[in-house]
C-alpha cells in the first residue's frame, strides 16, 4: 500500500506578547518519519525579521484569509475581479499605454511606456499571464510595469484556457503570435516572460519554436515555473499558494491527480514538460522564486536543466514570501524583482 506524504505546520507570527511567555509554555517542534520517509512535521515559524516591514504586514494578512474549494466559474469571477484590481494598481505605480486588438487572431494587449527611447523601438517582449491555464490573473498586472521599467513594448498574450482547451492549445496560440511579430522584429530584439502558468508557458513555447525550427527569442523571463509535469516537486507539499496559510491537500506522488491543462498529453511530452526536452541552445534565463513559494523546487530544478545544457541562466530566490509576490506592489522586494526583469531584457534585447 502507497503511503501519502503528509507534512503539518503549525505557523506562528511572534508578536511582543508571545516573545514574552515562557519557553515552558511555548510549543515545541516536532517530526517523525515512517520507514519509507514520509514526514510528520510540526514547526513554530517566526515572522522573519529578513524582509521588509510591508512583506512582514502583508504575510500576516494571509493567515486571516480562507481558502476552500471553487467552481472554475468561481475561481475565474475571483481572478477576474483580482485582475482588474490589480491592473488598476500597476497602472498607479508604473503608467503606461494599454491598446486592445489581436495579433495573429488571437486576442492580446499592446503596452507601451509613456516615453521609449528611439533605440528601443526594434524590440518587443510578449507576456504570457498566470492563472493556472484555467483563469487570467496577471494579464496586465505583469505586462504593464516591465513595459515601464524596460521602456519597450509588450505584448500580453490571452492564450487560449484549459479546461476547454487543453495542451496544446496555450502553446499554439502563443507561437502564432510569435511568427507574427517575427515579421517585424528580429529574434534577437525579442523577448518572452511569465509569471506561473505563464512562465510554464514560457518554456515549453521555446521549446515549440525549436522543434519548428524557428528562431529562439533573445531571453526568456521564468518567474515560478516548472518544467516537469510528471513528478512533484517537494515544495508543492509544503507550501500553499499563499505559502504556510491555507487549506492543503497532500498529493501522493505516486498517484498525480487529473491536470485539466495536461489532458491526454503524456506528461514527458518534451513540450508540455521541458525538463524532457533537449535544452541545448534555449535563450538566455532569468528565473526568479522565493522561499514559501508553492513552485520553489519546481523552479529550480528547471534552473539546474538548463544549467547543464549550457544555458546563460541566472537564478534569483526572494527571501520568506510567497508565489507570484511580485503582484503586489506595496512591497519593497516587488519593486526589486521588477526592476530585476527589466534590467535583464534591456542587458539581453538587441536594438
Amino acid at each position: 500500500m502507497k503511503t501519502k506524504v503528509l507534512y503539518f505546520f503549525a505557523v506562528f507570527m511572534f508578536s511582543r506578547a508571545l516573545a514574552g511567555q515562557s519557553n515552558a509554555a511555548a510549543p515545541q517542534d516536532s517530526a517523525t518519519f515512517d520507514p519509507d520517509g514520509t514526514a510528520h512535521i510540526t514547526r513554530i515559524v517566526p515572522m522573519p525579521s529578513t524582509i521588509s516591514p510591508e512583506a512582514q504586514q502583508w504575510l500576516a494578512s494571509l493567515t486571516q484569509n480562507q481558502g476552500g474549494q471553487q467552481t472554475l466559474a468561481e475561481r475565474r469571477a475571483r481572478t477576474d475581479e483580482w485582475r482588474r484590481f490589480g491592473s488598476g494598481e500597476a497602472r498607479k505605480y508604473y503608467p503606461a499605454n494599454v491598446e486592445e486588438t489581436t495579433t495573429a487572431g488571437v486576442r492580446t494587449d499592446i503596452i507601451t511606456p509613456l516615453t521609449m527611447p528611439a533605440a528601443n523601438r526594434s524590440r518587443v517582449l510578449i507576456n504570457l499571464h498566470g492563472g493556472g491555464f484555467n483563469s487570467d490573473s496577471g494579464s496586465l498586472i505583469e505586462g504593464i510595469p516591465i513595459a515601464n521599467l524596460a521602456k519597450t513594448k509588450v505584448v500580453s498574450v490571452y492564450y487560449r484556457l484549459a479546461p476547454e482547451n487543453p495542451f496544446p492549445a496555450a502553446v499554439d496560440d502563443v507561437v502564432a503570435v510569435y511568427k507574427e511579430l517575427l515579421k517585424t522584429y528580429k529574434p534577437g530584439s525579442i523577448g518572452i516572460f511569465g509569471t506561473s502558468a505563464g512562465a510554464i508557458l514560457t518554456a515549453e513555447v521555446a521549446v515549440g519554436l525549436k522543434q519548428l525550427g524557428l528562431p529562439l527569442p533573445a531571453a526568456m523571463g521564468i518567474f515560478s515555473g516548472l518544467g516537469d509535469f510528471s513528478r512533484m516537486g517537494d515544495s508543492r507539499q509544503l507550501f500553499t499558494l499563499n505559502g504556510l496559510p491555507g487549506e492543503m491537500q497532500p498529493i501522493d506522488p505516486h498517484h498525480l491527480p487529473d491536470d485539466q491543462y495536461v489532458g491526454k498529453t503524456d506528461r514527458k511530452d518534451p513540450v508540455l514538460s521541458p525538463l524532457f526536452a533537449d535544452l541545448h541552445g534555449m535563450p538566455p534565463s532569468l528565473l526568479i522564486t522565493s522561499t514559501r513559494d508553492i513552485l520553489l523546487s519546481d523552479t529550480t530544478t528547471l534552473h539546474r536543466a538548463l544549467l547543464r545544457s549550457g544555458v546563460d541562466a541566472r537564478l534569483v530566490v526572494f527571501e520568506a514570501l510567497p508565489h507570484a509576490f511580485w503582484y503586489h506592489f506595496q512591497l519593497p522586494e516587488t519593486k526589486e524583482a521588477l526592476e530585476l526583469m527589466a534590467e535583464f531584457f534591456d542587458e539581453r534585447l538587441a536594438r
